[in-house]
């Protein structure tokens, strides 16, 4: 078997255990984007990035192809997937750490597709750290306002509005 294959399939396995680190996490908390979907950003790109090389190297001497295109176009599409994780909800939003979780493990998808195995681990080790252990710090710290919705029925509504308001600013 031709080196380039066999180096291919160690990519595209290692690129889905990296994706698989961080979508465990994900799924772990219960997030719309959990652990096969990770693997599946991840191995993706990576293979984008191996069939660039792939055709880099066929294609060399007819001609000048540039290997990082394929690449910059998953870093471009993954924000379509991305977007699709991100819901507005009262005040708030939620799915932007979904949608960030998966567009790194787009480039980490990337980095193992094109060889670069420290970053790619490094960057996986990064990424579960700020979402496992960060978290907890986060919630521990207030970097955020808290929001509450508070909702009253009455039946008599000017004097019960009256008495609400006057509680509140209280």
């Amino acid at each position: 078997m031709d080196k380039l294959y066999i180096v291919s399939i160690i990519r595209l396995l290692l690129a889905g255990a990296l994706g698989g680190i961080v979508g465990y996490e994900r799924e772990h908390t219960k997030r719309p984007a959990g652990f096969r979907t990770h693997i599946l950003v991840c191995a993706g790109s990576a293979l984008v990035m191996v069939v660039s090389e792939f055709a880099f190297k066929k294609y060399a001497g007819f001609t000048k192809m540039d290997p990082a295109r394929l690449g910059a176009q998953v870093i471009s599409g993954i924000g379509f997937l991305g977007a699709g994780t991100i819901m507005r909800e009262g005040a708030g939003v939620k799915g932007l750490t979904t949608a960030a979780s998966l567009w790194i493990v787009s480039c980490i998808g990337i980095a193992v597709g094109a060889g670069f195995y420290l970053g790619a681990i490094l960057a996986t080790f990064i990424t579960f750290f700020t979402l496992i252990f960060l978290k907890k710090m986060e919630s521990r710290l207030v970097f955020r306002k808290r929001y509450a919705n508070l909702y009253v029925q009455t039946v008599d509504k000017i004097e019960q509005i009256e008495k609400v308001k006057t509680a509140l600013e209280e």
